[in-house]
């Protein structure tokens, strides 16, 4: 389908955790408002969020066998082959029913399956479907570098992901985040909350599943931050509990298992403690919140990598996980929350680091490859390629749904 005047067919592939499923669907809402009567079907698979978060914003869900690819030599490494083209032909299937005139890729599983579909001949398919890959990670994962080799487009969040041809975009987030005006929804968040209208208030979350660390670390501080008229919002997880000790006449410490309004949960915070998935960075420095990063100690130092932009611009603070402790804690969010110029300040420098209008900038992407336009060119002159400068913009700056974020420790 090709021309400006047809109505546009646009497939998605970004299940699973919350960091592929939000950009997807940020992307799709952006879409939507960009082209209207754009026809967006988004990939997942049934073990997914996608079968919950995709229904919920209206968009119709295909869903195609899962294909989780092995770290390790294993039995299921040596069934990949036969999964891998039972899941290639059922999205090439989807493609075709669906005429789709572009593939967008988040990463992940559900992605993998879509770019190789997206190539004629590999599965019987008789025409090949442009391809556009975005890159969440400050380190590319293996379905991306597979995506970006014969991807139209190559999109990434941060300089350095290891793609080629990469061009530095951000990560694309909802409009309840990129429009969220945290001072003016701060009194109906605190009072929604049960939080002190008026302490310094810090929010702490980590995955779905739970940060242990994180847990462990705050709810033994909480006296001490209650003492020091400093209120938390905890939320640590559905299938976790925590124990806590206020100080009398100390504020607030709210702890829930999960939070559905993460608007709401920024805007009633002061500060942030959190893991530095790229989901987390990029919607933290959006909103313009202060943030004590601690990493989850897994993998290739991925989400160091993630954290690194905004703190290097004095939007927020790291330390390791093996040096997290409630006095660890103490030490740096005390001193912070007792310093409103100092918030101010941090506040002003995450909110420069992030990227609000990424959905956009993509979408623009999108619609233009789709038409079989200008190759999804971006007359702003604002989106660089990795480790370029264009219209006086620096790429370096990196931007970054409920939560206890939906993926483990995202």
């Amino acid at each position: 389908m090709t021309g400006s005047d047809a109505r546009l067919s646009v497939v998605v592939a970004g299940g699973g955790t919350a960091g592929h499923v939000e950009p997807a669907l940020a992307v799709a809402d952006a879409v939507s408002e960009l082209a209207p009567g754009t026809r967006v079907t988004v990939l997942g698979t049934e073990r997914g969020l996608e079968t919950t978060l995709v229904p919920e914003r209206g968009y119709p869900l295909e869903l195609i066998p899962p294909v989780p690819l092995p770290r390790k030599p294993s039995a299921d490494l040596a069934r990949l082959p036969g999964r891998l083209r039972q899941s290639v032909r059922r999205t090439r299937a989807v493609l075709d029913s669906c005429q789709a005139d572009v593939v967008v890729g988040f990463g992940g599983y559900v992605a993998l399956p879509a770019y190789l579909a997206a190539r004629p001949g590999l599965v019987g398919g008789r025409r090949r479907t442009p391809v556009i890959v975005h890159e969440a990670n400050a380190s590319a994962g293996l379905a991306n570098k597979v995506g970006a080799r014969g991807a139209d487009r190559v999109l990434a969040a941060v300089p350095g992901s290891g793609l080629p041809r990469a061009e530095v975009v951000g990560i694309p987030l909802r409009r309840a985040i990129t429009d969220l005006d945290r001072g003016a929804l701060r009194a109906q968040a605190r009072a929604s909350f049960g939080l002190d209208p008026d302490a310094p208030t810090v929010l702490v979350f980590g995955g779905s599943q739970g940060a242990h660390s994180l847990n462990t670390a705050v709810t033994e501080a909480a006296r001490d931050l209650s003492a020091a008229g400093i209120g938390v919002l905890h939320a640590h997880g559905p299938k976790n509990s925590v124990s806590v000790e206020r100080a009398e006449g100390g504020p607030d410490y709210v702890a829930v298992p999960y939070i559905t309004r993460m608007d709401l949960a920024y805007a009633a915070a002061d500060a942030v403690i959190c893991r530095a998935g790229a989901m987390t960075v990029a919607e933290v420095s959006a909103v313009g919140l202060p943030a004590l990063y601690v990493p989850l100690p897994h993998g290739n130092g991925e989400q160091e990598l993630n954290a690194l932009p905004v703190v290097e611009s004095g939007g927020g603070m790291l330390m390791r996980d093996s040096e997290l402790s409630a006095q660890a804690v103490l030490d740096r969010l005390v001193p912070l929350l007792r310093d409103r110029s100092r918030l101010s300040a941090m506040s002003d420098a995450a909110g420069d680091a992030g990227h609000r209008d990424s959905a956009r900038r993509i979408a623009r992407i999108v619609v233009e490859t789709a038409r079989g336009g200008a190759a999804g060119e971006v007359p702003d002159g604002d989106v660089a390629a990795d480790g370029d400068r264009r219209g006086g913009a620096s790429v370096g700056e990196g931007e970054s749904g409920g939560r206890y974020l939906k993926g483990q420790d995202r």
